[in-house]
């Protein structure tokens, strides 16, 4: 039984000083909620003060991004040795707004989700196509080229290390949602070509996040799908009376 998962990802969003206020407000509203697995991915400013504010409770903290080396002259970048030194849970890579305004590839996709796995942080892998792509019919052409080349040579071992994000690019932030049967279609493909990668037991273990303007008006319908196992939230994840709306549907 996959359990579902719901992380927001605030990405250039919240301060510290509103970290900090929707965190003392989410953890009153999340206690007692075990069935469900949650957390938020705020600004690496916050993610410090984040980490130690959700000590005792069940909420995870993710990073939105990590470069794969250890360390050195990379201006800007964020180790995984930091990551880890803060006991960040989870990774996001390869996010489509990573891929497309800062040049990411599935080659430097492959390479963050090694680094990250070796020093055991687990991994958020976000994939999707293009409103064209959508449009000529090659999703899942899209689809397999972004999983065949993010995990290479990836073993079954690591896998249930790695949560994927399935991300129609076409519905992040646009207000457009895939519907029920996209969502589920996509997923499904995503789960069946795992599956001839690395071995059917791996595809049926693995959990498969939805992602693209995620609200509580469709979490349920969405959610209900089969081979949908949670979601990655963007704007909807930002204020904790809406977060937990979701969480609480799925």
């Amino acid at each position: 039984m996959r359990k579902m998962f719901i992380a927001g990802n605030w990405k250039m969003n919240n301060t510290l000083t509103e970290t900090v206020e929707f965190l003392n407000e989410f953890k009153e509203l999340v206690k007692g909620i075990d069935n469900v697995e949650y957390g938020i991915a705020p600004s690496f400013v916050c993610l410090p003060v984040a980490k130690e504010m959700v000590k005792g409770t069940n909420i995870k903290i993710l990073s939105q991004n990590m470069f794969y080396e250890d360390k050195g002259a990379y201006t800007a970048e964020i180790s995984p040795l930091m990551l880890k030194d803060l006991n960040i849970d989870y990774v996001i890579i390869g996010h489509s707004e990573r891929r497309q305004y800062f040049g990411e590839t599935d080659e430097t996709v492959n390479k963050r989700i090694k680094k990250a796995l070796e020093h055991g942080l687990k991994v958020v892998m976000c994939i999707g196509e293009s409103l064209k792509e959508r449009e000529q019919g090659i999703t899942n052409i899209v689809l397999e080229k972004q999983l065949k080349g993010g995990l290479a040579d990836i073993t079954a071992e690591q896998m249930k290390n790695i949560v994927i994000a399935y991300e129609p690019v076409w519905a992040i932030g646009t207000g457009k949602t895939a519907t029920s049967e996209e969502a589920q279609t996509s997923c499904l493909f995503i789960r069946n070509t795992v599956s001839q990668m690395i071995g059917k037991e791996t595809a049926e273990n693995v959990r498969i996040q939805y992602g693209g303007s995620v609200k509580p008006a469709n979490t349920e319908e969405l959610m209900g799908q089969n081979d949908i196992d949670g979601a990655l939230v963007g704007g909807a994840s930002l204020k904790a009376d809406t977060f937990i709306q979701i969480i609480n549907k799925a």
